[in-house]
């Protein structure tokens, strides 16, 4: 019985909702943070009006929920300018601001804009960095996020990532006795909910591929569970296994070729690796423990894993070549659901706390190991793109809520849907684009 409980809370019945906006609540901010002034942009167009996406507050929302940046308020601007020409450093330097960030948007063929920007630092009086970015109408909140992406790594030497999106599963009653569960992603701000999949049946464990352009998932559709991959651009969709017993945890190896999964086909619960070209399978681990969760180093060359070997849930590492395992967390007598973070130097896990589930850290040089939430049934943590954030599932009331703190722990947001519960967050990789930036 203790061996059942354990799997079912490994593999966490996904839940879902409606597609409305994610709203992300700062709880704790970071005490020092930077002053810096994000002027309104101006519009050179015609008298039809601005675009709908007003491109300064986007990227005044993104830095303020890094929690590294502090926006001056509009209302406390002394001045709003929008050309280099008409900056009075003076009025920022009285009000202690830092940096400033103007700009404007102009028509650029028929449904284009141009976006102009350019950050300055106050105090010196001079011109940091400035682009002009061609965008379209669809994708003008894009370039906002993008934008900020450069402020905040010309400011703080660190790549940003609010240009990224995030996937989850949502949960609602659709019925008496019938709940609607839907697999989405998001901007990273929570805004363009798209739903991926809808079912009436459970859906967990979202995984992006490297590329992020498609998401791995389980489906329990025909009562039966399945790892699927769909394509977000096309929606097509293709079954990877659907043996008798467990196909769960689906993890893409960092150069999208191979797919770590867990697999009870031969009896017990044990991780294998698949050729996705090929649809080949290997085991990687066979004992006579459950072997679940797996999720693979940035380096490709070895994953950990959730087993039970030792008598209780805990952490192991294991070659990618196969061989012996290596325990690697030893804090509490829980520790599952681990994943690296994308330098490589630390995991985030679930662990267990005076019988409350929390979110942890474990630096894999220092063994410093942190316990990052408070709540009593987190779950599910996610690193972003460039380290600086996790993202979680935990619960506010009886509702299931998103969370997301940053890695040192000094910055804790929550992330709302107005209706259903919201659960299995797992943030994406950089677009292509954005690695060549």
């Amino acid at each position: 019985m203790k061996r059942f409980y354990f799997l079912v809370l490994l593999l966490g019945l996904a839940l879902h909702a409606k597609a409305s906006t994610l709203t992300i609540e700062i709880t704790q901010g970071l005490e020092g943070a930077l002053p810096i002034a994000v002027v309104p942009f101006a519009w050179r167009g015609d008298a039809a009006g601005p675009p709908a996406h007003e491109v300064g507050e986007v990227v005044a929302a993104d830095l303020r929920r890094s929690g590294r940046f502090k926006p001056l308020a509009t209302g406390e601007m002394l001045a709003r300018p929008t050309r280099g020409e008409e900056v009075d450093f003076r009025d920022l330097r009285a009000l202690n601001v830092e940096n400033l960030v103007i700009g404007d948007v102009s028509p650029n063929g028929p449904g284009g804009y141009l976006v102009k920007f350019y950050l300055y630092d106050v105090f010196r009086g001079e011109q940091i960095t400035g682009f002009s970015m061609p965008t379209t109408a669809r994708d003008l909140r894009a370039t906002a996020h993008s934008i900020a992406d450069i402020i905040y790594e010309t400011l703080t030497g660190q790549p940003g990532a609010f240009a990224t999106r995030i996937a989850y599963v949502t949960s609602e009653r659709s019925g008496k006795d019938k709940e609607r569960v839907e697999l989405r992603i998001a901007d990273a701000d929570g805004y363009n909910p798209q739903t991926i999949v809808s079912s009436e049946e459970p859906i967990m464990s979202p995984a992006w591929s490297p590329d992020g352009r498609k998401i791995a998932y389980v489906s329990f559709e025909n009562a039966q569970p399945a790892i699927w991959v769909q394509e977000l651009l096309t929606g097509k969709r293709e079954k990877m296994t659907s043996f008798k017993g467990i196909n769960g945890a689906p993890a893409w190896s960092p150069d999208g070729r191979f797919m770590a999964l867990t697999l009870s086909k031969d009896g017990n619960p044990d991780i294998f690796i698949m050729d996705v070209a090929r649809r080949s399978l290997r085991p990687l681990t066979r004992h006579g423990s459950i072997d679940t969760e797996p999720a693979w180093a940035p380096d490709g060359k070895s994953l950990v894993f959730t087993s039970d070997r030792g008598g209780a849930p805990q952490i192991y590492q294991v070659s990618v070549n196969g061989g012996e395992p290596t325990r690697v967390s030893f804090e509490g007598k829980y520790n599952a659901r681990a994943s690296f973070s994308p330098n490589g130097r630390m995991l985030t896990m679930v662990t267990r706390v005076d019988g409350q589930y929390r979110i942890a850290t474990l630096d894999l040089e220092t063994r410093d190991f942190r316990v990052m939430s408070t709540g009593r049934l987190d779950e599910s943590p996610s690193f972003a793109p460039n380290g600086s954030m996790l993202i979680y599932a935990t619960r506010a009331g009886d509702k299931g809520v998103l969370a997301a703190v940053s890695t040192d722990g000094r910055v804790q947001q929550r992330l709302r849907l107005q209706e259903g519960d919201v659960r299995e967050p797992v943030w994406s990789p950089y677009h292509q684009q954005e690695r060549n930036r």
